[in-house]
């Protein structure tokens, strides 16, 4: 079991050096041993006595830092952590990393505290445990040294042990402009500040690890590595987990009353985005990230970045602005317990170095091919355009054979299929995992249908709308050639109860099947299985709900629906390789590196009428470059990126403005971004001043300060984005699209004078601290309302507590936050997905709140609860479309653009075309490439 280091009998030591004689200073790593100084001292999180942690503060010797670690290594019986944040370099002969010191030259490694050293000394103390944290930067220190940061992870890893890397490619990377920590770090001390929603009671290394890969990744930053020979991370724990338990919602809560126990919080952020800051957790002591002053004072934003290009003339498909074409996670990973681990996390500035191979020869290096080579298709059809994938298939074909080659920026969070939370894992896991039901193959919104996939037909559902039966197929089959039984979907199903094993998945199931959390997981039941869910026979399913929920089925199309054969379940490491019934099986996996599909010669085609199954083999390289994995895709090293709409701004850049532009789409990702307006902030209590904010807004410039139509997305004039049953986009109840997304004076000021404010009024924008798309909008917005007299002042939230800070209503109001900067992804692509937790007043919560805008009208939630219960798509988004005119009455909500990004088709692709089912994404299991 995971167990939190006996803080008596554990020591800490934190070096650090921001200030240098000679090479680049890096003052933000004195707010790093402040921050993290206080953050394992707390009682919160590991609560160490302070003379158990020792500060070493810009040493200028090794003897300096050699001595006190080795103090501590005698002292320390239990756990010894040692930290250390500054510039480094590798000595190129050797390939052995330096760390730096205040005196130490560039290239010029005898000057540095040799790593090697400082993990011998901590080796040689009387720990049981031992963690190691490394956030170094690199930046170019290291000519002539070619073997990448891969060697240099292997280099510094031990038997027995765990090593932790992350690559920055620069010191910009390291410590980004604007932000109070190193980037690693900052990560790492919002986790332990925020928790986990609905993770382990501790967060162990493999789940800090997790978490710190995911939020780096989700910001374009190079997330870290891992090597792990003994497999033990899981057993140690940094932290106590601060954070609530998020699980997902189902039927309607109770209205909340005091002393009546809160209801459920929304479920945690969609697929299709990378996961978000976390939400807010439990109360506990404010996390303060330190006192050195940041580079711009609150109110203020630096300057935006350079705005990614916009779509050539005739590229974005015709349409009025704000309409168009339909289009469109969690992070935990366990490991066994064990004695003794050294953890390293460097932060160094070395590309990694990528190889692509042919077809035939996967291990075998090719010479790199041209741009101007490999993005030519062979043979001539007519040319695909820009954007044609997002109206309809590009290249169909039904010819099998070939490899077909993915990149992604990271690993999934998980690719046990009750675990997984990543949008882009849930895509691909179609490859090797089945649902009773998944969505169609088709393209847009067509793609949201749901169809039988096990079961012969789509569920009958009982005159209440409680309990679905489904029958399975014939010829369903295991990669073994077992066959798939009813019994094998009840036990993958109700895996996702056992929580502490099997952690991070959604909990939409749980909460319909199980509200009251009854059951204990198949780990701990009496073999008689979750009571919801029944098998009359191997072939034959019942679910009986709590309540009817006409998205049931949507919660069982995720793969958290998925089979298991309890034979072949290995608990927290299933997702090293889950076992197949799909048309592909795991042929090899190396954990942040690459994983390898070849096919599953049991699976039956006639037993499945979604995969098209064509390519014979499917690779992944995770390559977390952004440039990098930019210039190989559109050099043709490989066909398609695993996220959507994910094309890096260099590879855009370049492809925009060349005929390239013809590989690009510009899907919808099912995303808005959105002011709320809190409705318990004066003078907002007054519709009238919130229409005047609505009016105000210029959604023009933010979104041309975003980058335009793609960078910021498409004005949107309502809540419902393209993609959803019920969604109009001709629905512009304040002209937004009349007026082309441009303020209007005119209005605005005659809804001040309506609300008492002729003169205009002064509130609080929160933003949060280093984010640049937000500090963006905030200038952009304040620049706008300006205009009408209403005066916007910013104010900057530190990152780790921007959610638990805008997640409390009393809190929101105390500080009179009148706007907030809001982004939305739903975890299915329905109303219930997406509207509810916004805008039901049942879902407001004392904290982890979502409902930012704070409505809660009688006539919306009694709406929602027609619209759960009714089991026609097409009615249910009528209901919908209702909600979201009542909503755009409140002006509670000031919806700014739907979300769209750039996305790579390879010029090898056939079938392909965009699926709002998957955030924009192309429908994976479509794909073949042509030979």
């Amino acid at each position: 079991m995971t167990v939190l280091p006996d803080a008596a009998t554990s020591r800490a030591v934190l070096i650090g050096t921001s200030r240098y004689d000679h090479i680049e200073q890096l003052p933000v790593v004195a707010n790093n041993l402040r921050a993290l100084a206080a953050t394992l001292c707390a009682p919160h999180t590991w609560g160490l006595a302070p003379q158990h942690c020792t500060v070493i503060e810009n040493p200028q010797d090794p003897v300096e830092v050699l001595d006190a670690v080795r103090a501590a290594a005698e002292q320390a019986t239990d756990t010894l952590l040692v930290y250390f944040a500054g510039h480094s370099l590798v000595e190129p002969r050797r390939g052995e990393l330096v760390l730096g010191l205040t005196g130490s030259l560039r290239q010029r490694s005898y000057t540095g505290l040799p790593y090697g050293t400082l993990r011998d000394v901590m080796s040689d103390g009387r720990a049981g445990r031992r963690v190691m944290l490394l956030d170094c930067c690199l930046s170019g220190e290291t000519p002539g040294f070619v073997d990448g940061i891969e060697a240099v992870v292997d280099r510094a890893e031990l038997d027995g042990a765990c090593l932790l890397a992350a690559a920055p490619d620069s010191s910009f990377a390291f410590a980004p402009p604007g932000e109070p920590h190193t980037a690693f770090t900052g990560e790492l001390l919002r986790l332990l500040n925020e928790g986990v929603p609905g993770g382990p009671q501790l967060l162990d290394l493999d789940t800090v690890y997790g978490q710190v890969y995911a939020a780096m990744g989700a910001k374009g930053r190079t997330p870290p590595h891992k090597r792990d020979r003994g497999g033990i991370a899981g057993g140690i724990a940094l932290a106590r987990n601060t954070a609530p338990v998020m699980p997902g919602f189902g039927p309607t809560p109770p209205p909340y009353a005091p002393g009546a126990g809160a209801p459920l919080p929304p479920p945690p952020y969609a697929p299709g985005q990378a996961p978000p800051p976390y939400g807010p957790g439990q109360a506990a002591p404010p996390y303060d990230p330190g006192q050195a002053p940041l580079p711009y004072a609150p109110g203020q934003a630096p300057p935006p970045p350079p705005a990614p290009p916009a779509w050539p003339p005739g590229f974005a498909p015709a349409q009025a602005p704000g309409s168009g074409a339909p289009g469109n996670r969690r992070l935990l990973i366990r490991s066994a317990v064990a004695a003794a681990v050294v953890a390293g996390l460097l932060a160094a500035g070395i590309p990694l170095v990528n190889s692509w191979t042919d077809d035939d020869s996967p291990k075998k290096p090719v010479a790199k091919p041209t741009p101007t080579a490999t993005s030519t298709p062979t043979k001539k059809a007519p040319a695909p355009g820009p954007g044609d994938a997002t109206k309809g298939v590009v290249n169909a074909s039904k010819v099998k054979g070939g490899t077909l080659k993915f990149v992604g920026r990271s690993d999934a969070d998980s690719w046990d299929p009750q675990r997984s939370y990543y949008g882009f894992a849930w895509n691909f896991s179609r490859y090797f995992t089945r649902q009773l039901v998944t969505y169609a193959p088709k393209p847009g919104k067509d793609s949201t249908e749901l169809v039988p996939d096990l079961a012969t037909s789509k569920a009958e559902v009982s005159g209440d709308g409680k309990t679905y039966t489904y029958t399975l197929r014939d010829g369903i089959t295991w990669e073994d050639g077992s066959p798939i039984t009813s019994e094998d979907v009840k036990y993958g199903i109700e895996r996702a109860w056992a929580p502490d094993v099997i952690s991070g998945g959604p909990a939409y199931l749980k909460q319909v099947l199980d509200p009251g959390g009854k059951y204990k997981g198949p780990y701990k039941d009496d073999k008689l299985g979750l009571k919801a869910i029944a098998t009359p026979d191997s072939k034959t399913i019942v679910f009986h709900l709590a309540e009817p929920n006409g998205d049931f089925e949507h919660m069982l199309a995720m793969p958290a629906g998925s089979p298991v054969p309890s034979s072949k379940d290995t608990k927290a490491k299933y997702t090293e390789h889950p076992f197949s019934s799909g048309p592909y099986k795991f042929g090899s996996y190396a954990p942040n590196k690459s994983l390898e599909l070849v096919r599953n010669t049991e699976w039956n085609q006639s037993s499945d009428p979604v995969r098209a199954a064509l390519p014979d083999r499917i690779t992944v390289d995770f390559v977390s470059n952004d440039s990098t994995r930019g210039q190989q895709l559109l050099a043709g090293a490989y066909d398609v990126d695993l996220e959507p709409a994910s094309l890096p701004k260099d590879a855009s850049a370049r492809a925009v403005n060349s005929p390239l532009k013809n590989h690009l789409d510009d899907p919808y990702t099912l995303g808005l971004r959105y002011l709320a307006l809190p409705r318990t902030v004066k003078p907002l209590d007054n519709i009238h001043c919130r229409k005047a904010i609505v009016y105000g807004t210029d959604r023009r410039s933010v979104q041309t300060a975003l980058g335009g139509p793609v960078g910021g997305g498409e004005i949107a004039p309502n809540m419902l984005p393209p993609g959803i049953e019920g969604a109009d986009p001709s629905d512009d109840p304040y002209d937004v699209l009349a007026n082309d997304g441009k303020a209007d004076i005119s209005k605005a000021k005659k809804e001040l004078k309506a609300c008492g404010k002729p003169g205009g009024f002064r509130t609080t924008l929160a933003v949060r601290t280093g984010n640049s798309d937000d500090l963006t909008t905030a200038q952009a917005l304040q620049s706008s309302l300006k205009s009408v007299g209403i005066t916007i002042a910013i104010q900057q939230i530190e990152f780790s507590q921007y959610y638990r800070t805008v997640g409390s209503p009393s809190t929101v109001k105390k500080k009179g936050y009148g706007i907030i900067i809001g982004r939305w992804l739903p975890d299915f692509p329905t109303g219930q997905g997406f509207l509810q937790p916004l805008a039901d007043g049942r879902f407001i919560l004392p904290t982890g709140n979502y409902n930012f805008a704070q409505l809660d009208d009688k006539s919306i939630n009694g709406l929602f609860d027609d619209a759960i219960a009714e089991q026609d798509p097409q009615k249910a988004g009528k209901i919908y479309a209702q909600i979201n005119k009542k909503i755009s009455d409140t002006a509670g909500y000031v919806p700014l653009f739907f979300q769209k990004g750039y996305a790579w088709r390879g010029t090898r692709l056939t079938n392909v075309y965009t699926t709002d089912a998957y955030s924009g994404s192309y429908d994976f299991a479509s794909l073949g490439v042509s030979p």
